[in-house]
C-alpha cells in the first residue's frame, strides 16, 4: 500500500491537511501520515522525515503565507527547503500553498485553501497510482484552486518551424 505524507502548519487558517486526506480517502486506499508543524519554514524538515523516516512515497507539503513581505520571503525560503528536500530523497514533495493575499474575501480564501488542497491532492494520487492522467493533462493548462487556463492554440507560440 502506498503511503502519502501530509505536512501542514498551525500558521495556516485553514485546515488544508484535512482537506488534502479527506480528497485522497475519496480517491485512493493510501495510507496516510500526517504531521503537524508551526510554519512554512518547518515543511521542508517534515516533508524530509516523512519521506526518510516514515516511509512515504510522496508528501503534500501544505502551507499558508500571510500577506506581509516578509511572509513572502518565508514562503520563497520554504519552497527553496522543498525542493532540496525533493532533490536529496528523490521523491516528490507537492508545495501546496495559499496565499493570503490572493484574495481579500475570507470565504473565498478558505473556498480556495479546500479547493487547491482537494485538487493538488488528486495530483498526489495521480503521480502514485496513474501517472498516465498526468501525461495525458500535459499543456492543458491545469490550474489548482481557480478555474483552469485555456491552453494555447496549436501553433500560436513556443514551436520555432525548423
Amino acid at each position: 500500500m502506498k503511503r502519502i505524507g501530509i505536512a501542514d502548519t498551525t500558521f495556516a487558517r485553514y485546515d488544508m491537511g484535512q482537506a488534502a486526506i479527506s480528497a485522497i480517502k475519496r480517491e485512493a486506499s493510501a495510507e496516510i501520515v500526517r504531521y503537524t508543524v508551526p510554519g512554512i519554514k518547518d515543511l521542508p524538515v517534515a516533508a524530509k522525515k516523512l519521506l526518510e523516516e516514515q516511509g512515504c512515497d510522496l508528501v503534500m507539503a501544505l502551507g499558508m503565507p500571510g500577506p506581509a513581505d516578509k511572509d513572502k520571503m518565508c514562503a520563497h525560503e520554504a519552497s527553496s527547503g522543498l525542493i532540496a528536500a525533493q532533490l536529496m530523497t528523490n521523491k516528490h514533495i507537492l508545495e501546496v500553498f495559499v496565499h493570503e493575499d490572493e484574495t481579500e474575501d475570507e470565504k473565498t480564501l478558505a473556498w480556495l485553501a479546500q479547493q487547491r488542497s482537494a485538487e493538488h491532492a488528486l495530483n498526489a494520487v495521480s503521480l502514485l497510482y496513474h501517472p498516465e492522467k498526468l501525461t495525458r493533462l500535459a499543456g492543458t493548462g491545469q490550474r489548482q484552486g481557480y478555474e483552469d487556463a485555456k491552453p494555447l492554440e496549436p501553433g500560436s507560440g513556443g514551436h520555432l518551424g525548423h
